[in-house]
């Protein structure tokens, strides 16, 4: 079904670019509305050039306009803001609720927020006041408030007629609040359907309240909630007074989130940069990192050129140090991947970073010792010298020992000094392996071979 969704996205795009005049792409999309998945029609937007973009939004329907607008990334919104006019944005954003609002409240205009608030309902607008009083890395500023919540005297035989009310998506409780507003219970659905009794609803509270606090921390809340096995968790403030609940669906977007976002500053990119961005806005997000590693380059160069002789002198040594290099890189980046992903999911803690270090050494060594005979074999029948072949053998051995401590503790650091090691964790292993390799086989070099 995946597979079957992507071709049908695929297609339409590939339509889409073929289309040379606004009533083909109008036509194309007649057919793709009812063929693509909701979600897909942001995917769709963010995939296509600039001159495309507006042909193909003019043809969605207000419902899939509003859905599109708040799901797209932030630089593909900033992009069609751009290129609509005031009246055209106005009236996008009356179409908002309080959920979409606080989901781009960051990314939008301050004139255009202002007017997506005004929109908004007495009721939303407290609502979007409270989520305020969070920042948005904590939970309370990304509550879901199609909940019921009910009072903890109400009687079981009147709960059970708002089960014919209809309930919102992911509702397997309801909230019970006394008159200041705290959370006292939560009662299960499924206890109330099959119940004949008279009593209160407190005679069905739940043994234990399990809960979030508002000011938690954003990725460990939606953790929580997937570990929980429910559809969703209460939060609460400082008070126990109830806000609203966190559903399983944010939390998993969350997570996807915090992913991507690991994806793209691994590779030194910024969130703000789309497919499609401007050449100067791509151009200046990867050059920021393209400089930096420059200035690390010229330090690994600056060592090298200590050994300026012992080059000049043995040509073959000049040969191989891209394959020192190279091999550091390689293996200090696999076990980077490894530790920055266990940091992202809490998996690694100061207890087991060090039984970590000591299975990462001897997956070093282990690779060392196979690919350091490997290598000193190719060189030996490459240059006819056994001393040379010696000489490689242990700077490939070595360097591979350093990326693999390196791996472990660099991204240790950087998130001991609130450093992202997902953001800059490459470039500085980077920059160790390739000084440790070269100075390790040149140096051995100059001991060895002159």
């Amino acid at each position: 079904m995946l597979e079957n969704a992507i071709d049908k996205l695929s297609l339409v795009i590939n339509d889409i670019l073929i289309a040379e005049h606004t009533p083909q792409i109008a036509e194309i999309m007649t057919s793709a509305i009812d063929t693509l998945a909701p979600e897909q029609f942001s995917l769709l937007i963010e995939a296509l050039p600039q001159d495309k973009r507006l042909s193909v939004w003019a043809t969605y329907p207000e419902e899939i306009q509003r859905a599109a607008f708040v799901d797209m990334g932030q630089a593909t919104r900033t992009s069609l803001i751009e290129a609509l006019t005031d009246d055209e944005c106005f009236e996008l954003l009356a179409q908002l609720d309080v959920d979409d609002v606080i989901e781009i409240a960051e990314e939008i205009p301050s004139r255009l927020l202002k007017y997506a608030i005004k929109q908004l309902d007495d009721s939303q607008r407290k609502l979007y006041q409270q989520a305020q009083q969070f920042s948005v890395d904590s939970v309370g500023h990304w509550l879901d408030y199609n909940y019921v919540r009910i009072s903890e005297k109400l009687k079981i035989i009147s709960a059970q007629l708002l089960l014919h009310k209809g309930l919102a998506p992911y509702t397997e409780d309801f909230y019970a609040v006394n008159k200041e507003g705290i959370l006292t219970g939560t009662v299960a659905i499924n206890t109330l359907l099959p119940n004949n009794a008279e009593g209160t609803l407190k005679e069905l509270f739940c043994p234990e309240i399990v809960r979030l606090n508002a000011n938690e921390e954003l990725t460990l809340a939606a953790e929580a909630v997937i570990l929980s096995g429910k559809m969703s968790l209460p939060v609460v403030d400082d008070n126990e007074r109830f806000l609203g609940r966190f559903t399983i669906e944010t939390a998993y977007q969350v997570k996807q989130e915090s992913q991507t976002e690991q994806i793209t500053t691994a590779a030194g990119l910024s969130n703000d940069e789309d497919l499609f961005s401007s050449v100067r806005t791509s151009a200046k997000n990867r050059g920021i990192w393209l400089g930096i590693n420059l200035l690390t380059a010229f330090l690994a160069s600056w060592f090298i050129g200590f050994f300026e002789a012992t080059l000049q002198q043995v040509v073959a040594l000049a040969v191989l140090m891209p394959v020192v290099a190279s091999m550091g890189g390689v293996s200090g980046s696999q076990t980077l991947t490894v530790i920055v992903r266990g940091l992202a999911l809490g998996q690694i803690t100061d207890l087991n970073r060090k039984v970590l270090l000591r299975k990462e050494l001897k997956v070093g060594a282990l690779n060392g010792l196979i690919w350091s005979l490997v290598i000193g074999l190719i060189a030996y029948l490459w240059f006819d010298s056994l001393v040379l072949s010696l000489v490689i053998a242990l700077a490939i051995l070595l360097n591979l020992l350093t990326a693999a401590a390196s791996g472990v503790m660099i991204p240790a650091l950087l998130n001991r000094l609130n450093i992202d090691p997902a953001l800059s964790g490459a470039v500085i292993l980077t920059t160790v392996t390739d000084i440790v390799g070269f100075v390790v086989f040149l140096g051995l070099g100059s001991l060895l071979l002159l």
